[in-house]
């Protein structure tokens, strides 16, 4: 009886670590790509019991502590880049050290939480050179009026959809728009920010629809849009930044098949996790707000601050405007297949790179 138990945990365990591996696009599969942590976890469990309680004379159990340390070693290839055992993928500097600083705040607000005074406090505290809301509703746009004293460059969409998105900035802000790549109800916002030097960053703020049983059946609508910013700015000529709620975690292969593309560095790696979701509950957690960068930046400082009456903690990251300087490289280099299976999925929501503002006129 004991050993059909942990036989039966094991398959369990097996199953849930295999089927992510397709490429199927069903949401209940592809929402198998977050909980890395905890399905390690969960092996790791499952392992030693089996070591503790079970005859490891007999060949099945044998099998059961085998598979287990299995799928604990690979969950755990997945996220160790984003532990501090892992080498920096982007070089540290200090402010002083950088010809120029930009500090952007991230912060998915959730629309239905009244406490817009912390995230005030937040930005009186750290003095963001840019704040970008996510889930920002008419609501929550009266309430940050109060900042625009002293970030008098905005972009507003507010919305009561789960998808309204602000940018309140201290740095001009030019050629802004706003654009819906694949998705009706769904804004993404693009723009050119100025540095005092006179340098212009292309930045690109995103929150896609995640795969979920209330909102889309499969991934395709995130993927897409992921992969059509990602195109987009391979061949950007100008530094390059994108941040904001990608309803996917750092290690999904959606995520990594977006950075392939785009060639954009993650600041996080070799640095921790930064798991903003879920706020309130420890043990169910994962990265889904991201910062990407182009090589022409330094990490000063990555920080997970706390939002009141959120489900997300905040993100605010610091970085360094080196341009001149090795800043490091990505190690997800691009292949032709990385290549094709980026066009399917961006060709099955009808939207590709020509669909995302270039912002240079």
């Amino acid at each position: 009886m004991e050993w059909t138990l942990f036989a039966l945990v094991t398959l369990i365990t097996a199953t849930i670590t295999v089927l992510p591996l397709s490429r199927c696009e069903a949401w209940w599969i592809r929402g198998l790509d977050f909980p890395r942590v905890q399905f390690m976890t969960l092996a790791g469990v499952v392992m030693l019991f089996a070591l503790w309680r079970l005859d490891l004379s007999h060949l099945g159990s044998l099998a059961i502590v085998g598979i287990n340390f299995a799928c604990l070693l690979y969950h755990a290839w997945w996220i160790w880049p984003y532990t501090r055992l892992h080498p920096k993928e982007v070089k540290s500097a200090s402010a002083a050290q950088a010809e120029h600083t930009i500090k952007i705040l991230s912060s998915n607000v959730l629309a239905t939480n009244n406490n817009a005074q912390c995230l005030i406090d937040l930005v009186h505290q750290y003095s963001p050179d840019i704040l970008v809301t996510l889930e920002s509703t008419h609501w929550w746009q009266q309430q940050l009026a109060v900042l625009e004293t002293d970030y008098p460059h905005t972009i507003k969409c507010p919305l009561d959809n789960l998808y309204g998105m602000h940018v309140y900035s201290r740095l001009p802000l030019e050629n802004s728009t706003i654009e819906y790549l694949v998705q009706d109800d769904v804004p993404s916002m693009h723009c050119l920010v100025q540095l005092p030097c006179g340098a212009k960053i292309r930045t690109h703020f995103v929150h896609p629809a995640p795969p979920s049983p209330t909102e889309n059946d499969e991934s395709t609508e995130r993927d897409a849009e992921l992969l059509a910013v990602a195109d987009s700015v391979a061949d950007a000529r100008l530094p390059v930044i994108v941040a904001g709620d990608l309803n996917d975690v750092a290690w999904s292969t959606t995520t990594r098949l977006f950075r392939k593309i785009s060639g954009l560095l993650d600041p996080r790696i070799g640095r921790g996790m930064f798991n903003t979701f879920h706020a309130q509950h420890w043990f169910i957690r994962w990265p889904l707000d991201h910062l990407f960068h182009s090589h022409h930046f330094r990490v000063i400082k990555l920080h997970r601050l706390t939002l009141t009456g959120s489900d997300h903690f905040a993100l605010l990251t610091c970085l360094g405007f080196t341009p001149n300087k090795d800043n490091g490289h990505s190690e997800l280099p691009v292949d032709t297949d990385d290549q094709q299976l980026a066009e399917q999925k961006m060709a099955k929501e009808n939207v590709n790179k020509s669909d995302v503002p270039e912002l240079i006129k």
